[in-house]
């Protein structure tokens, strides 16, 4: 299945939940993301049939390695662009609505070439 940016955002917005809060709820993606709990109890239902989430008993969601690895990677992209265009002069609230955008849509390879040169010239920190 391939996996579209907006889902993309959804298994970030879980992770970074995840890391801020420890439990993940539909109401607390909701909140984060500005859309309806019935909108997030969708995407999540579809989420759970297709292997990137767990709901557990008590509805606290939890990424699967296969959800994890989206995440993480969709995040480290998210940073590394909010730094890089940060670095450059972009400030920070267009930094990440840009990144955002990018994020979806560079290679794997062009991100790799990009945190290369992040760490070689620009010496900034990730």
């Amino acid at each position: 299945m391939k996996i579209r940016a907006s889902s993309e955002d959804y298994l970030e917005a879980i992770l970074v939940l995840h890391e801020k809060h420890g439990k993940v709820r539909s109401i607390d993606i909701a909140n984060h993301m500005g859309f309806a709990k019935p909108t997030i109890s969708i995407k999540m239902k579809k989420f759970r049939d297709n292997g990137y989430i767990i709901i557990e008993d008590d509805k606290s969601i939890i990424l699967t390695e296969k959800g994890a690895e989206i995440a993480t990677r969709i995040h480290e992209r998210h940073t590394v662009l909010v730094k890089i265009l940060m670095a450059i002069g972009v400030d920070e609230e267009q930094a990440r609505e840009d990144a955002c955008k990018i994020e979806h849509s560079i290679s794997q390879k062009t991100f790799e070439c990009i945190k290369k040169l992040t760490k070689n010239d620009l010496h900034i920190t990730m």
